[in-house]
């Protein structure tokens, strides 16, 4: 009898939506690293699995503590605008809108933060609220086009990342050094504009770049997942994306709702370029011509966490701590894009998490059925 509960309640635990995203993500990763681990033997058998560890420890590779938890400091620097980015992608998501537009909103959010801070001079809230808005911007344009000419949000998304890039570009000319394409250092023209560590940085071996940012991210994700699962705003949201049409004739305004809801994913985007370039950690180079991957890379710890937002906060620090462990890869051996593409491998297996499910679901469900037939 003890040992039919046991396995009713096993049964119950693997049918909780929750523990099948989580399995399922889990698996993706398995998956994905074990391929990753094939690509290395295939470029070079000798050295595959001290890289795949290497890939795996990232900042675990330094022999000492104090060195470990300056660069722990350094992948959650890069995790937190990642974590934004996906925030982005997974709120827009609810409202069945597919944000690939994230990555302009990202540039315009670096692009206004670096203006206010570098051309007008201006403290670090007044910079984090210019990139708010400038992604927000951004992404009314594409929440317009939706909702009032039917223009796909792909679409208008991915011609507004390369006109944001160029935009970008022009406007920190202006305020980038005179000898380098990159734009001037915010720690000697005003540091006024970075964004206060608060004591945290002594945390990480007085890393620096560690600010309230990083616990920012968090507490947004948090604040985005009550505003989901207990409000009604979050309730219309998910109904919009679940049904447009039965959500407009049941009284929601579906094309409000959307373009509100591409205002806040972009406005997020938007802070996540903040919260990294308000650091200091990197300067933007008005001569690059690619829209940095950190919209794309959201895509990745969107899904991979279950497109929820407690999920994405873990699945965004994954991604950041194999793509940060590339980089201690022996570059004559081994291309340290070979994170990326195990990032890529798994975004595409997250595309089979609905199978997953599906198919778990099944064979719980015959289970149930054959110890119903044996118990008549």
């Amino acid at each position: 009898m003890a040992g039919k509960n046991n396995k009713i309640e096993k049964e119950s635990f693997f049918s909780k939506p929750a523990v099948q995203s989580i399995t399922a993500s889990l698996l993706c990763i398995v998956i994905g690293l074990l391929i990753g681990y094939i690509a290395l033997l295939i470029i070079n058998p000798v050295g595959a699995t001290e890289a795949i560890i290497t890939i795996i420890k990232n900042y675990f590779t330094y022999p000492s503590k104090a060195a470990a938890l300056k660069y722990l400091g350094n992948t959650l620097v890069k995790a937190a605008p990642l974590l934004m980015c996906a925030l982005s992608i997974q709120f827009c998501y609810q409202a069945g809108l597919f944000n690939i537009g994230a990555a302009g909103q990202y540039v315009a959010g670096a692009g206004a933060s670096l203006y206010f801070a570098l051309g007008f001079g201006l403290p670090w809230y007044a910079c984090i609220l210019a990139a708010l808005v400038a992604g927000g911007v951004f992404g009314i344009i594409v929440g317009l086009l939706k909702a009032y000419l039917n223009v796909n949000e792909v679409i208008s998304g991915i011609m507004l990342n390369w006109i944001g890039l160029y935009t970008v570009n022009m406007l920190l000319g202006g305020v980038k050094e005179v000898s380098s394409p990159y734009t001037l250092s915010l720690a000697n023209t005003n540091p006024s504009a970075i964004i206060p560590s608060l004591g945290l940085e002594k945390l990480f071996s007085n890393n620096k770049y560690v600010t309230i940012a990083i616990p920012l991210a968090i507490l947004i994700a948090i604040i985005l997942k009550v505003v989901l699962s207990m409000t009604v705003f979050g309730y219309e949201i998910k109904a919009t994306g679940i049904a447009k049409d039965a959500a407009k004739y049941s009284g929601m305004k579906e094309k409000k709702n959307v373009i509100l809801t591409l205002f806040i994913g972009g406005g997020l985007a938007g802070l996540g370029a903040a919260f990294l370039f308000l650091t200091g950690y990197e300067q933007w180079s008005v001569t690059q011509s690619s829209v940095p991957g950190m919209g794309f890379n959201g895509i990745a710890a969107t899904f991979l966490g279950g497109l929820d937002p407690i999920g994405t906060i873990f699945a965004s620090y994954f991604i950041q701590h194999i793509t940060s462990g590339g980089s201690y890869l022996d570059k004559n051996v081994y291309p340290s894009q070979i994170s990326d593409f195990i990032s890529s491998i798994i975004i595409y297996l997250c595309g089979f998490v609905l199978f997953f499910k599906f198919f778990l679901n099944s064979r719980i469900r015959a289970s149930k059925e054959k110890r119903e037939g044996g118990n008549k």
